[in-house]
C-alpha cells in the first residue's frame, strides 16, 4: 500500500514537470514570435530561472542595443555616437559607432586647399604662364608626322581610359577604425575586397593607429587615390551602407 502511494506520488511529479516544461516551451514559443522587448521581459519574470532564461535576457539585451543604435544613427552626432558607445563598449554596433565617430574627426580636421588635394602637375602648368606675362613665347611648331597607312584602331579611343585603374594620387579613403586591433582592420579589408572588387581594383590598403583616452584605435585606410577618385568610391560604398571618408593629403 505504501510502496503503491510512493509511486503514485513520483508518477503525479513526473506529469507536473513534463507540464510545466510543455507550458515554458509555449511561452517561450509565443515570446519569440512576438519578439519584442516587452514580451521578453514578461517572460522573464514568469520564468527567472528557466530553460529559456539566458537566451531571453540575451535577447532583451540585442532588442535594446538595436534600439538604441537607431536613436544614435537618427541622432547623427559625434555625441550620439560617443554615449551610444559608452552604453555598449562590446557590441554589435560598437565597431560601426566608432568609425562614424572618427569619420566626423576627420571630416572637422583642416585640410588643405582644393588646389593642394588635385594635380599639383597641373597646378604648375596653369601657374607657368604667369611667371612672366610681359614676354609670351610663341611655342615651337609641331615636328611634321612622318604618314602612316591608317589603323582599324586609329579612331577609337585609349583602351586604358576605361579599363585600367584611376591614376595614383595623394588622397585616401578610410574605411573603418578598430579598438581590437590590426588584425581586425586587415580582415574588414579583406572582407571589402571581395565584396567590392572592382570598386577597391588597384587600391592598396594600410592601417594607421591613433591614441585615444579610451585606448588604441585602429584606422583602415586605402591609399593613392585622386581626388576625384576618393569621392567616388566613398559615394559609392555609401549608397551600399558602407562607412567611408574621404582623407587628404597630410600637409607638410
Amino acid at each position: 500500500m505504501i510502496k503503491q502511494k510512493i509511486g503514485l506520488g513520483l508518477c503525479c511529479a513526473v506529469v507536473l514537470a513534463l507540464s510545466g516544461c510543455s507550458r515554458q516551451q509555449s511561452d517561450w514559443q509565443k515570446t519569440r514570435e512576438t519578439n519584442t522587448s516587452d514580451a521578453y521581459e514578461q517572460f522573464l519574470k514568469k520564468y527567472p530561472s528557466g530553460e529559456f532564461t539566458a537566451q531571453a535576457q540575451a535577447r532583451v539585451k540585442e532588442l535594446y542595443e538595436e534600439r538604441d543604435w537607431q536613436k544614435a544613427r537618427d541622432a547623427d552626432t559625434p555625441e550620439a555616437y560617443q554615449a551610444f558607445l559608452k552604453q555598449y563598449p562590446e557590441g554589435k554596433w560598437t565597431e560601426e559607432a566608432r568609425i562614424r565617430v572618427e569619420n566626423f574627426t576627420l571630416a572637422q580636421a583642416p585640410s588643405g586647399s582644393a588646389a593642394t588635394g588635385t594635380d599639383s602637375g597641373a597646378a604648375a602648368q596653369n601657374a607657368a604662364p604667369a611667371a612672366n606675362p610681359a614676354e609670351k613665347v610663341p611655342p615651337p611648331a609641331p615636328a611634321p608626322k612622318a604618314a602612316r597607312p591608317p589603323s582599324p584602331a586609329a579612331d577609337q579611343p585609349e583602351p586604358h581610359a576605361a579599363a585600367s585603374p584611376p591614376l595614383k594620387g595623394s588622397y585616401g579613403v578610410q574605411l573603418g577604425a578598430f579598438k581590437s586591433g590590426a588584425v581586425a582592420a586587415n580582415k574588414h579589408w579583406a572582407d571589402l575586397q571581395k565584396e567590392y572588387p572592382s570598386l577597391l581594383v588597384g587600391l592598396s590598403s594600410k592601417v594607421v593607429p591613433k591614441k585615444t583616452t579610451e585606448g588604441n584605435l585602429y584606422k583602415l585606410q586605402a591609399t593613392g587615390l585622386t581626388e576625384k577618385h576618393a569621392r567616388e568610391v566613398c559615394s559609392a560604398l555609401k549608397a551600399k551602407s558602407q562607412a567611408c571618408v574621404v582623407v587628404p593629403p597630410a600637409r607638410g
